[in-house]
């Protein structure tokens, strides 16, 4: 389940396909001011609440820059340097390491993959923000539609929402902020976890 809210998460990274209408400009525009603010050279962070169908709620903390990664959730925890990937599971007392280009450590992340010409895109003006609609062509199998809620003033990510066949998935993003993130921060902190069991699977 981890791996499947980091991977919603991530859909707010997509490259939107150009298109020609104005509509569809604007909201390639913003999208892609929203995509340097989370993932840029900079670095942000955010607290998420998701809400799987009604049957599943978690939250958690996540921070991203570049390539780098790192979330703390209910069960777990986890920093990727760019170069490798460490999930730290805190029940089991387990330290699972990956490389960080390795789809095993997210086999979420293969089944939700975006290929941005399959979908169409549109922003409407909302009282509570401005939503980024993108559906799925016919045809498409997995993501149907997502729709990303930008604040009005700053454009930060409010909330995500993806389905994914006839089911919903509700994200709410809070405490969203965007630069000042240390290289620092992704640095897997070897020392809290002394006593775990290290699985390597490098």
């Amino acid at each position: 389940m981890r791996t499947y809210i980091t991977t919603l998460l991530l859909c707010l990274s997509l490259t939107v396909a150009a298109q020609n209408t104005p509509n569809a400009r604007q909201a390639r525009h913003m999208f892609d001011q929203t995509y340097e603010m989370v993932f840029g050279a900079k670095g942000s962070t955010l607290h998420y609440a998701v809400n799987i169908i009604g049957i599943y709620k978690t939250e958690g903390t996540i921070w991203y820059k570049g390539k780098k990664s790192k979330f703390i959730d209910e069960r777990y925890n986890a920093f990727c340097d760019g170069q490798t990937y460490w999930l730290a599971e805190r029940k089991k007392k387990t330290v699972t390491i990956y490389r960080a280009d390795d789809d095993e450590r997210d086999k979420y992340a293969t089944k939700f993959k975006f290929h941005p010409d399959n979908y169409t895109y549109s922003i409407k003006k909302q009282s509570d923000g401005y939503l980024i609609t993108l559906k799925a062509k016919r045809g498409v199998k997995g993501i149907k539609e997502a729709r990303a809620l930008l604040d009005l003033t700053t454009r930060h990510p409010k909330s995500l929402r993806i389905k994914v066949g006839i089911f919903h998935t509700t994200i709410r993003i809070s405490h969203f902020r965007s630069g000042g993130i240390s290289d620092q921060e992704f640095n897997f902190p070897h020392e809290k976890y002394k006593g775990y069991q290290v699985i390597d699977k490098r």
